[in-house]
């Protein structure tokens, strides 16, 4: 796989896991009504809405920018905890697999772009 084929892969992946990432986010710092419903079905109090949506924001900035790499391996990392969260939330409310379905494609996305993300610094290191 082409240098570039793979940088193309990585932004296109990363563009999709911030805009639903940052989706999620807004809807939690703004307290939309879907959100408080699950947050209420799952036993989470409100203000974690926003502490998480907060939280989601700034890692979609971090997996946008490319100067600090630590500040970017740190929001993957958070972004795994909730999405791994996400699913053992669902587990322990009983809900349906179809609830699982969302936060696994989510982690998926996040993987993938993960996995490009050192692929492409691994060749560009090589190129030096």
């Amino acid at each position: 796989m082409s240098a570039k084929t793979i940088n193309i892969t990585y932004w296109v992946l990363t563009i999709l896991l911030a805009l639903a990432m940052a989706g999620d986010g807004f809807g939690g710092v703004t307290k939309q009504q879907t959100g408080i419903d699950v947050l209420h079905h799952l036993g989470y109090p409100i203000y974690f809405m926003v502490i998480v949506g907060t939280a989601k924001l700034l890692g979609v900035i971090a997996i946008l920018q490319n100067k600090y790499k630590t500040v970017k391996e740190w929001a993957y990392a958070g972004f795994s905890f909730t999405l791994f969260g996400a699913i053992a939330s669902r587990a322990f409310a009983g809900d349906a697999i179809i609830e699982f379905i969302p936060p696994i494609i989510m982690l998926v996305f996040l993987f993938a772009a993960y996995y490009f993300w050192k692929k492409f610094n691994q060749l560009k290191s090589t190129e030096l």
